[in-house]
């Protein structure tokens, strides 16, 4: 399990977003403080949010590569 915040600040950005983690077999929980989010498109897309990856070494190795354009460091 690893935890990113990720910042998903335009209707475009969480349409790519999604698309690129449904590839994925492993869990995602999105949260915006202290709110888990039902789905991304409900969310105030102007905070960062934190992305907690549930899976593997290998597999959450992947997805951070997937979603480097999304992630705030």
């Amino acid at each position: 399990m690893l935890t990113v915040t990720i910042l998903l600040d335009s209707v475009e950005k969480v349409q790519r977003f999604v698309s690129k983690i449904s590839r994925y077999s492993c869990g995602f929980d999105v949260e915006c403080g202290n709110s888990c989010l039902v789905g991304l498109f409900s969310l105030d897309i102007s905070r960062p949010l934190q992305l907690t990856v549930n899976g593997g070494e290998s597999e959450i190795e992947d997805v951070l590569r997937d979603i480097n354009e999304f992630m705030q460091y």
